[in-house]
């Protein structure tokens, strides 16, 4: 965490900056720290956004959350893992590679009875800052930790830990989260009162992940049940 930051750990809001601060609905954005928590620990991908050659990339990935960090997996071969990456021959403060991450969840479809006040119910948090490669052994262990218990929270302690052949094919980036926002909409459709009397149907369709039932591996030992922590998804 930066000491400029204008924060301390305790803290429990981000500051919001120029990029942080949307222009349309602003009354829908939050800077609440346990707000921007529960997003990012719900989801399983986020887009990295980044410039390749002066054109904008963004990237669907893995990620983690281990405090006020995020990590994101890739191989050592991927352009944004290379271009975050120490040069050689770099300050011990390398530049590293800017950033703009995104985590959305929809929530709902909402139908109003004018096509200009569709919308959708979501919960979203972008994160501005700049990456760099995770090169600590320890440090990268923890945010491959972090990356599997992502997908199913307790699997890392269930699984065997990567080899060091594994490792050196896999590379992880550090984002710290510093200039931090979360957007949410909630509620049913905002028609027009003009509108209110027309024939259509106006309303919201809930929408929201369903695990279905564990399906084994076709060459699992039949003796091996799905852990509790499967099973409770």
């Amino acid at each position: 965490m930066s000491a400029t930051d204008g924060r301390t750990p305790t803290d429990d809001r981000y500051t919001p900056t120029d990029r942080t601060v949307p222009t349309r609905s602003r009354k829908r954005a939050s800077y609440d720290r346990a707000v921007v928590h529960a997003i990012l620990d719900e989801g399983y991908i986020c887009h990295l956004g980044f410039l390749r050659d002066g054109a904008p990339v963004v990237l669907p990935t893995l990620y983690g959350r281990i405090g006020e960090r995020l990590y994101v997996h890739g191989s050592t071969g991927s352009r944004p893992l290379r271009m975050a990456a120490a040069r050689p021959g770099a300050a011990a403060e390398d530049p590293g590679l800017p950033v703009c991450l995104t985590v959305t969840h929809v929530d709902g479809l909402v139908l109003a009875r004018s096509a200009f006040h569709h919308s959708l119910n979501y919960r979203s948090v972008v994160v501005h800052g700049t990456a760099h490669q995770v090169t600590d052994p320890e440090e990268l262990r923890a945010a491959l930790d972090a990356l599997v218990d992502q997908v199913v929270p307790g699997r890392a302690a269930d699984s065997r830990p990567a080899d060091a052949k594994e490792l050196a094919a896999t590379a992880v980036i550090r984002l710290d989260l510093e200039e931090v926002s979360a957007k949410i909409r909630t509620g049913g459709p905002d028609d027009d009162p003009a509108d209110l009397a027309l024939p259509h149907w106006a309303g919201v369709v809930p929408v929201a992940p369903r695990a279905g039932a564990p399906v084994p591996s076709a060459d699992l030992d039949p003796s091996i049940a799905p852990p509790a922590y499967l099973t409770a998804l």
